[in-house]
């Protein structure tokens, strides 16, 4: 079921942050092999203390652990995808809602479980729901733990797509080619505006939106946009 564990969590962290600095990748999708997407963290595969717990190392644990992991892929400089295809649980449901746009087989389940387990949520959790849905059917989903099934994911609108289990991978394939051939940069910057946008007022908002364009049209995708505009053709964009 694909419990994250701590070598997981790291080598995800690792590719995210290698495709944020690699111009020749322009998209990315996070999916899964087998019965479920991600069932959560693996406390297993946890290396084991060399000495007794004390006062602040939980909270040290959540902040170098799944607070890392959902942070690389808010951060991620280029669109990420979610191909949902099973189970996504706790921490791996919380991978899913973190990525920019979410895909899922309609035999997909998204599962608030830590109230089952008697734990506050992790892993964003508590920032990203009430952003995608907000407070009160946040609370709802983490005071009962409940299965939501994927389309009752999609309507509440946490899922951008439901479809069959068997269309997954080709949908997913589909919008990352259109991803990926559109303007990266102008993307990565929409992300950044879309993402900051909730936590701040609208002069900050506007300022912010200001400086991204300036950025921006330095780009070779902005000049190619305009030029293939005046000139009345396709643009080709080269993430640049």
């Amino acid at each position: 079921m694909n419990a994250v564990t701590w070598d997981q969590r790291e080598r995800i962290i690792a590719l995210l942050a290698e495709a944020s600095a690699d111009p020749a990748v322009r998209a990315v999708v996070l999916t899964a092999t087998g019965r479920g997407f991600c069932a959560g963290a693996d406390l297993r595969g946890t290396p084991a203390p060399d000495r007794e717990r004390v006062p602040g190392d939980v909270a040290r644990t959540i902040r170098l652990g799944a607070q890392r992991l959902i942070a690389a892929v808010l951060d991620c400089e280029k669109p990420v995808i979610a191909a949902v295809n099973g189970t996504a649980a706790g921490i791996g449901a919380h991978l899913a809602f973190a990525c920019d746009l979410v895909l899922a087989a309609d035999t997909a389940t998204f599962i608030e479980v830590f109230v089952r387990r008697g734990l506050v949520p992790d892993g964003g959790g508590a920032y990203l729901l009430p952003r995608l849905v907000g407070p009160q059917r946040a609370k709802e989903l983490m005071f009962f733990g409940d299965a939501l099934t994927a389309a009752d994911a999609e309507r509440l609108g946490l899922v951008n797509r439901t479809v069959p289990a068997g269309e997954l991978e080709a949908l997913a394939k589909e919008w990352a080619g259109r991803l990926a051939a559109g303007p990266t940069r102008a993307l990565a910057l929409t992300k950044q505006l879309v993402n900051a946008s909730l936590d701040g007022d609208r002069a900050t908002a506007f300022a912010a939106e200001a400086a991204a364009q300036e950025i921006n049209m330095t780009t070779r995708d902005a000049n190619e946009g305009v030029a293939s505009f005046v000139e009345r053709r396709p643009p080709t964009y080269e993430g640049r």
